[in-house]
């Protein structure tokens, strides 16, 4: 059996300028990074402006775990079926983060024959879009340092600076760290710490900027933390936001690849959704459904995580209407949740799935409370029995939506074409009443209690004192009004872990929260989740190699 990287290293790839000729784009309009992934110019977005809007389809999931879902994998499948069935369509995904593809996730460029190429580049620099986003980051953190060490004119309190440095690996020692030490000549000393550059505000606003002066504006916004005296600062206080911009410029452009099965694919922005808003770029998106009748599109994680920040945050800044949710979950899944043991999962065991299935019906609920339709797509394997699926089909019906097995990962577009048909029945016959969870507008205490008891099923928030200080010092800035995006696990409904299924009789507690002025949302942070993760007693890392001729290996 063929792994992940040599089914894609065996591709017939086409050149990019092709797949952007069969999309209808100029090559004028390509900027190619190599024979197989070029950005997108700017001025695409002009000649398309007046192009009417293909439709929108959002792939989510159940909560992960150990057995795996194939989200990515039956996002790129539904794209390439999509093609089977004669319809124009276009993904738009996330670009990988380094962090998950050298610590214990791997990749995020789909699987088994169902993968967007060249999975390599894709999983590793591709076209550069992390760096830049680091190096705009750390910018901004070296102007802070400097200011201050040149006389702080603006009175920073160097106890009170809230914007972090960033990096695109998973360390966990870099989490807090003294900056400055060394004597005068090497700065102020003062606490700091880094995050993963997929959980930066930086990250962010890329994501949701409109175009170049919108991207100027949310930089200048950033908040960067208090003067002696109490007062807010700002990035364009300090200055250098040009030379952000001049870091971003390119970054800020989509990216343009292929399937294996040659479905144009744009890959732009990679925020993680545990601990930041989980979608790809408004620009992509929006690209996506100029150039193509159907645009699909995922979330991070759970509809919990993903789905709700891309309802609540991502359409309601760029004003879009999703008009098919497809939720993905393995029935292998499902009985991990009812219970069963990993190594027991391939057994079958109709009683522990009709238990675990409570997590999809949950899932289900949660779409359906932002008025648009569902279709459930289970991933399905060799293992999964006849008396397992019928209790599918038995959810399914009395949740009065549609499903489908889709084999997607071992037959690519072919094993997804009743998915394909199925969704697009739903669209034609099922209108979206799209709507946000809440009113922004409401206090962020409100909001949170809304998106804890409406999708999480909690009874309610607890907020710690820091938690409750931030939120009045935030609505006192003038920013009480903006969405929220919750930092939890993804593993459950839940803020911890280990409650699988749909736990019951729990309070969501809520540790701190940050402003992220510039993109525009607050951010909650609840359990123990941190935006530095760390890497795994045995990473992914520890497998990859390259040879002598520059052939890589054990990238999954």
């Amino acid at each position: 059996m063929l792994t992940d990287i040599e089914i894609a290293q065996a591709a017939k790839m086409k050149k990019i300028l092709e797949i952007a000729n069969e999309l209808g784009i100029s090559e004028d309009d390509v900027e190619p990074y190599g024979h197989y992934k070029a950005k997108l110019s700017e001025e695409l977005f002009t000649k398309l402006a007046d192009k009417e809007d293909g439709k929108l389809i959002l792939v989510t999931a159940i909560n992960p775990t150990p057995a795996g879902e194939g989200k990515t994998t039956i996002s790129v499948g539904l794209a390439e079926s999509m093609a089977k069935i004669g319809k124009n369509a276009v993904l738009a995904l996330r670009e990988p983060s380094l962090g998950p593809v050298f610590g214990i996730k791997g990749g995020a460029a789909g699987g088994g024959y169902a993968q967007v190429v060249p999975m390599e580049d894709i999983n590793l620099h591709f076209t550069g879009d992390m760096h830049a986003i680091t190096a705009a980051n750390n910018l901004l953190c070296a102007l802070i340092d400097n200011h201050i060490q040149q006389g702080n004119a603006l009175g920073i309190d160097q106890r009170r600076i809230m914007f972090k440095r960033c990096m695109d690996m998973n360390d966990r020692n870099l989490r807090s760290i003294i900056v400055g030490l060394g004597g005068k000549v090497n700065g102020m000393p003062r606490e700091d710490g880094f995050q993963i550059t997929v959980a930066s505000e930086i990250m962010a606003i890329l994501c949701l900027a409109s175009d170049l002066a919108d991207l100027k504006a949310r930089l200048e916004r950033i908040f960067v933390g208090y003067t002696y005296e109490g007062k807010p600062v700002y990035a364009k206080d300090l200055g250098g936001c040009g030379a952000m911009v001049a870091l971003l410029k390119d970054a800020l452009k989509p990216n343009l690849v292929q399937t294996l099965e040659n479905t144009p694919a744009i890959m732009h922005g990679g925020p993680f959704a545990n601990i930041a808003h989980g979608c790809n770029s408004v620009r992509a998106t929006k690209l996506a459904l100029k150039l193509g009748d159907y645009t699909i599109t995922e979330a991070g994680f759970g509809s919990d995580l993903g789905a709700e920040k891309f309802m609540d945050i991502k359409c309601r800044f760029a004003g879009l209407k999703p008009n098919c949710v497809v939720l993905v979950a393995t029935i292998r899944a499902l009985k991990y949740n009812g219970g069963v043991a990993k190594a027991d999962l391939t057994t079958e065991n109709v009683e522990a799935l009709r238990k675990g299935i409570i997590n999809l019906k949950t899932h289900i609920e949660n779409m359906q409370k932002f008025g648009v339709p569902v279709v459930v797509a289970i991933n399905r394997f060799h293992t999964d029995t006849e008396a397992e699926i019928a209790v599918i089909g038995e959810v399914c019906e009395e949740m009065g939506v549609e499903y489908s097995l889709a084999e997607i990962f071992a037959k690519g577009g072919e094993g997804g074409i009743d998915l394909a048909e199925k969704v697009v029945k739903t669209i034609e016959e099922k209108p979206s009443n799209y709507a946000p969870l809440y009113d922004e507008k409401l206090p962020i205490k409100e909001k949170l209690n809304i998106i804890a008891k409406e999708i999480y099923r909690a009874d309610g928030v607890i907020f710690t004192a820091q938690a409750e200080k931030a939120i009045k010092e935030i609505t006192d800035l003038g920013f009480g009004d903006i969405p929220v995006c919750v930092a939890k696990t993804q593993y459950s409904l839940s803020d911890d872990p280990a409650k699988l299924g749909k736990p019951e009789n729990f309070e969501i507690t809520v540790r701190d929260v940050k402003l992220s002025a510039g993109a525009g949302f607050v951010v909650a942070y609840t359990g123990d989740i941190m935006t530095m993760p760390g890497l795994p007693k045995v990473p992914a890392a520890n497998k990859i190699d390259c040879d002598n001729e520059g052939n890589i290996s054990g990238l999954f």
